[in-house]
């Protein structure tokens, strides 16, 4: 089952810590959830291990965002490789020298409160999502000018080849909802579903019905489209072979389970296991700012072991955070730092720190942590790093994240086809997963250079972020695991078009 463990009071060593927790990984908690899915092919439900965050469009997350990609819509619609489709905006020119855009709106569309879907609400969701939430920075600057009606020009202060997948993130609220100074409360979209707010109970069951009106109605054949939190990983695979639910993403523990139980497995290999350390600089914990303390915290952790007995043999090791195949990929990369807690020891003592440092990590049910999270715990206490666990919940979860005040965050995220945007999410100072936000010159030097390389040139200088940040140790890459979408063959899934890689997207539901 999915639980947090208390973390080690003694020193044990890594491979009694490691199949002692993949033992008691094997425990159940029965319990069940209500509802009937599977006959009824006017409804389509998901399973989701945590809850929805609050619906802030410049707070929703790639990961399990379904409820945000039903109730709103984007300029764009981004595919596996990042190449842009139609959303809101049926056609488009993009201006020499990654600068900007030209946007041209399907015409009729309205938000959910009956105001147009126009250029002028594109002009407010920029200016709003370049004030607000964790991705501010990322539309910070942007202007929108607007020619007529449907038409919106949208200019970058610099070349940005990142626009088309901001663009594919951005989520267009109505500008009343926007103003109101409330959205946590019920979204109003323009996307496919609508909230029922009668048939929703928060933190329970959220239930959608399907908008007639859509401009792109035909690609999504449920009427009704229920999303049920459910974040105990055993009654998530009861609800499954039940019919109560008709998909849900699962993990290594009950892989095997799934398998026999006649379920369909999607798998995505493009994730990370990860500790973030993003102050660079030392600025908030002093410690991080010495590399042969990163480097130390990399060289405490048995990666094999990990892969092998917490992600079941389900995961592969990796020394750099890219996806295989993508530009900055390093093709037989060898870690540079091998596990070696004795080694390890002798590097914090080199930086005058072995006497270790106290530092809280973040930690959200749902997010595939909860059996690694403790090792993760218990390893760093080898280095005398006491780590106190912090739990977040509620709306502004997410954004206090990303807020920087949790310095080394650990988390499991995906990798872009694009490796670009992997740069810029996890290395460059404005990327909303670099909390700390801090500069770096090497980075911006090659970043600079990207903004207006060719294809060729683009790959070298990504490559040579890539083996810069190995070096000064910013990432502990702890496994690569496969994400899991398992669901029963009462539904069709398409093989996922996230860009992300995490899991199918709403629009893969058939």
């Amino acid at each position: 089952m999915r639980r947090i463990t208390r973390p080690a009071t003694a020193a044990v060593t890594m491979t009694t810590a490691l199949a002692a927790l993949a033992a008691l990984s094997g425990c159940t908690d029965a319990s069940s959830t209500s509802g009937n899915a599977g006959g009824n092919h006017d409804t389509l439900t998901l399973g989701m291990t945590q809850d929805i965050q609050g619906w802030d469009p410049t707070e929703q997350p790639s990961y399990q965002g379904w409820g945000a990609s039903a109730v709103y819509e984007s300029l764009f619609r981004c595919d596996a490789l990042g190449k842009p489709h139609p959303a809101a905006a049926k056609s488009w020119t993009f201006a020499a020298g990654n600068t900007g855009v030209t946007v041209h709106l399907h015409p009729g569309m309205k938000f959910s409160d009956g105001t147009p879907v126009n250029a002028a609400a594109v002009k407010t969701m920029i200016e709003y999502a370049g004030k607000h939430g964790g991705s501010a920075a990322r539309f910070a600057g942007m202007k929108v000018t607007t020619p007529d009606d449907l038409t919106a020009v949208i200019t970058t202060p610099s070349p940005n080849p990142l626009l088309t997948a901001r663009l594919c993130e951005a989520k267009l609220a109505s500008p009343k909802y926007l103003a109101g100074g409330n959205t946590n409360k019920a979204p109003v979209g323009s996307g496919p579903y609508t909230l029922d707010t009668k048939a929703t109970t928060s933190g329970s069951v959220y239930t959608f019905v399907k908008n007639d009106n859509y401009w792109d109605s035909k690609t999504f054949p449920y009427k009704k489209l229920v999303l049920k939190v459910i974040a105990n990983e055993t009654a998530s695979i009861n609800a499954l072979k039940t019919g109560q639910i008709d998909g849900s993403l699962i993990t290594q523990a009950t892989y095997s389970q799934a398998k026999a139980s006649g379920l369909k497995i999607q798998t995505q290999h493009s994730q990370v296991s990860r500790l973030l350390l993003t102050d660079h600089l030392g600025k908030k914990i002093p410690a991080l700012g010495d590399v042969n303390v990163r480097r130390a915290i990399n060289m405490v952790f048995d990666k094999d072991a990990i892969a092998k007995n917490l992600y079941r043999g389900l995961a592969g090791t990796t020394p750099q955070i890219f996806r295989p195949g993508s530009a900055a990929y390093i093709e037989g990369m060898k870690d540079p730092y091998p596990y070696d807690v004795k080694a390890a020891k002798a590097l914090m003592a080199k930086a005058g720190y072995a006497k270790g440092f106290s530092i809280e990590v973040p930690y959200m049910q749902g997010q595939n942590m909860d059996t690694v999270l403790p090792m993760v715990k218990q390893q760093l206490g080898l280095l005398n790093i006491k780590v106190k666990q912090v739990t977040l919940s509620g709306p502004n979860a997410i954004s206090e994240l990303l807020s920087g005040k949790y310095p080394m965050p650990f988390w499991m995220l995906g990798n872009y086809g694009d490796s670009r945007l992997d740069i810029g999410d996890y290395v460059l100072p404005d990327g909303n997963w670099n909390v700390m936000h801090q500069t770096d010159p090497t980075v911006a030097k090659l970043w600079k250079k990207i903004l207006t390389d060719d294809t060729a040139q683009s790959a070298k200088d990504q490559q040579a972020i890539n083996r810069y940040v190995v070096d000064q140790a910013w990432f502990v890459p702890l496994a690569s695991p496969g994400m899991f979408y398992a669901y029963n063959s009462k539904i069709k899934v398409q093989q996922s078009t996230d860009p992300n890689a995490l899991h199918p997207l709403l629009w893969d539901f058939k």
